[in-house]
């Protein structure tokens, strides 16, 4: 078995594609906080199909760690000369294994933030990119607005702290180079928020303004945060895949990344200081996101926690054997078509109804083993993102929202379960408290789990989601989540059962 590192890479196998640049040239452009799978697996990947066009070795990522998990990627990436393997695979096992080089350093922040807003302030910094998940961006999920009651964040606000989070860094890195006069680099949001770009302006220029109010406005004003829409499903890694590798492909890599063959990323031409040329190896560089991410967010994501809550409760593990399901793959589609479709603007180039299908083939690839728990993971933070709006929208039009419904209440049978101690993955979620109070009302208060306010807002008190949700609620705990579903579709009729592409509202 051949370790990996830079000295190693020309003694891998022939069917192990390595970096046509040689990685210790490469200087740091982009500066990422949440080096995971996902970045590993995506942005990165594309920096380097960047890098291997040539000519572009100012663009590398000095990724940066907050959270005490990142000291695990930063010792493993140390080790590895910052060299990881990503190995992505189709629904029909076709399997691509190379060496990423783009990630040429990595900095935790806890071991020295100096180093890190150093290192945001340096003019060679010109982008700084996030996946800090749909949590990350301290935002109330009904009013949309910045929260500043988070203890890190709090901490941060205080005078004269050293930062902890990454608004604390990258505010305080921005406020070096404002004071030095150094033009400001561009925020690149990957997480899956509607409007990313444009979340992140509002919650760093707000956490800024409690710094100072002078620098909040520059940063509101002068800074660019370009929105941007993207996707690959990729699972965490798991020993089961450091072994495969292994044995496949003869690589000892500590944390590689396994995700899905399919990749897309639209991301607004938006940028400071320049950017590189990420149109030439795939990413669609567009004037206007939202009409793709909507799509994204309230399609793909939205039908991840469908699966996920139902799939649990049926006793499934994994995602495709959800989407094995004749049953499933109907009240999937049928979401999409009846009530997430109905939602969304036009996209350019895309068929949608090509698309949902498009969606259950990649959810049922059993070369991913993408786990049901994974999808559930911060539901607090997803649901109202991905699926509540949906509803929403549904109701300004008198659409329909019985799919929608189930899923929020198979949500709530999920928390009751996990109360109950019954055979399903643990609550992961930092909001787990208030949610499991929230559903022991439920007992002597139907309807009590639309009453947080932080999650739904003022939609617990609309007559119609509330009757809907309780008839879904009624119907689990009487019929199970396969029968709840069974009567969801035989009360839906036959032909309109297929995803359709028309019916946009704009």
């Amino acid at each position: 078995m051949t370790q990996l590192n830079l000295n190693n890479l020309n003694q891998l196998g022939p069917g192990v594609a390595v970096p046509e640049y040689d990685p210790r040239t490469l200087r740091t452009g982009i500066v990422h906080f949440g080096v995971g799978g996902f970045h590993r697996s995506h942005e990165a990947m594309y920096l380097d199909r960047v890098l291997n066009a040539g000519d572009h070795t100012e663009w590398a990522i000095c990724g940066v760690g907050v959270l005490p998990g990142d000291a695990k990627m930063r010792d493993v990436l140390a080790a590895q000369d910052h060299l990881y393997t990503l190995v992505t695979k189709s629904p029909a096992g076709d399997v691509d294994t190379r060496v990423i080089g783009s990630i040429h350093d990595f900095l935790f922040a806890p071991d020295d933030p100096e180093k890190v807003i150093e290192k945001l302030a340096d003019p060679a910094t010109r982008i700084v990119s996030l996946t800090v998940t749909e949590g990350g961006y301290s935002l109330n999920n009904a009013t949309g607005e910045f929260d500043p009651t988070g203890v890190d964040i709090a901490h941060d606000l205080q005078a004269g702290a050293v930062p902890r989070t990454v608004f604390g860094l990258i505010t305080e890195g921005l406020r070096r180079r404002h004071e030095r006069g150094i033009p400001p680099f561009t925020v690149m949001s990957c997480d899956n928020i509607q409007g990313n770009g444009h979340v992140t302006q509002k919650v760093l220029s707000a956490f800024a303004r409690l710094k100072n109010a002078d620098l909040g406005d520059w940063i509101a004003r002068d800074v660019a945060f370009p929105n941007s829409m993207v996707d690959r499903i990729t699972p965490m890694t798991t020993d089961r895949d450091r072994k495969e590798l292994s044995a496949q492909s003869g690589i000892e890599d500590g944390w590689p990344v396994v995700g899905e063959s399919f990749t897309q990323w639209v991301l607004e031409d938006h940028f400071t200081l320049g950017r590189p040329p990420l149109e030439t190896v795939g990413v669609q560089v567009v004037h206007d996101v939202e009409p793709y991410e909507l799509m994204k967010l309230r399609l793909l994501n939205a039908a991840h926690q469908a699966m996920g809550y139902l799939g649990l409760l049926a006793g499934y593990t994994y995602a495709h054997e959800v989407c094995r399901q004749p049953m499933f793959v109907d009240f999937l589609l049928g979401y999409m078509a009846r009530e997430g479709a109905p939602t969304l603007k036009p996209v350019p180039g895309m068929d949608l109804n090509a698309y949902q299908h498009q969606l259950i083939e990649r959810f049922a690839s059993t070369a991913i083993q993408d786990t049901l728990a994974r999808l559930i993971f911060d539901g607090s933070e997803r649901i109202p993102k991905f699926l509540l709006p949906v509803v929403r929208d549904q109701l300004v039009g008198s659409g329909e929202i019985s799919h929608a419904a189930l899923v929020v209440a198979s949500w709530a049978a999920y928390l009751e379960a996990v109360e109950a101690g019954g055979p399903v993955p643990p609550l992961q979620d930092q909001r787990g408290p208030a949610l499991l109070e929230a559903v022991r009302r439920e007992a002597t208060q139907p309807g009590a789990f639309l009453q947080l306010r932080e999650l739904f807002g003022d939609l617990g008190d609309d007559a119609r989601f509330k009757a809907a949700y309780l008839a879904a609620r009624e119907s689990l705990r009487e019929l199970g989540p396969i029968g709840a579903i069974e009567a969801l579709l035989q009360a839906s009729r036959p032909d309109d059962m297929s995803p359709s592409p028309a019916g946009h509202r704009s």
